[in-house]
């Protein structure tokens, strides 16, 4: 029987990761760069990949890093609380808080540098096969997107691998961010989804 205690420190726990998650990081460092507001400019979204628009790979990697190390730090969370299958759903609490923050009325990023800052600190190997997915897959056609479509796509299998509790958070995850790709994926199909420019600064 979970005692009130743990209950309430996993309730705890999980708004603590969707306030982590809810951090835009993209617009804080475009204003701080001088950029302007990122939602005004590019595809508006506040992720890593417009942010490569507006100010250069090297940017864009830091945005990356940053949103990576949020969803880490709320699995983190989660898993000194009650272990790894919690530590994922904190890490999906935290991808919510990235794609509808608090702080933004709700309009944020679509998840995926966030995604693969749960991968790394959940499964490693998770991580790493997708990562190489979506770098082979972006960086040959050009569309990030579908690199990260793939991804979402991979990521239940293997959650399902390690086991049924894994699968669901991972399931969670996938489809949510399958949800907020939508719009790419719609692009993708009718072959008007815009390309990567790779440069390194701007």
């Amino acid at each position: 029987m979970i005692s009130a205690s743990f209950g309430a420190m996993v309730v705890a726990g999980i708004v603590l990761s969707y306030l982590l998650g809810s951090v835009p990081m993209g617009l804080i460092f475009t204003r701080l760069a001088g950029k302007g507001d990122l939602r005004q400019v590019g595809s508006g979204n506040i992720g890593a990949t417009n942010v490569m628009r507006v100010g250069g790979l090297r940017m864009a990697a830091l945005v990356w890093i940053l949103d990576m190390a949020k969803a880490i730090a709320a699995v983190i969370i989660g898993m000194a609380i009650g272990g790894d299958v919690l530590g994922a759903w904190c890490g999906f609490a935290a991808i919510v808080g990235h794609c509808y923050p608090i702080w933004l009325r709700f309009r944020g990023g679509k998840g995926i540098s966030s995604m693969f800052g749960v991968l790394l600190a959940v499964s490693p190997m998770t991580f790493v096969v997708c990562g190489v997915e979506w770098l082979l897959v972006a960086l040959t056609s050009g569309y990030s997107s579908l690199g990260a479509v793939v991804a979402f796509c991979l990521m239940p299998v293997f959650g399902f691998v390690i086991g049924w509790q894994m699968g669901l958070p991972f399931l969670a995850i996938a489809l949510l961010c399958l949800w907020r790709h939508r719009g790419n994926i719609g692009r993708l199909i009718h072959g008007t989804e815009s390309k990567i420019e790779w440069k390194w600064k701007k």
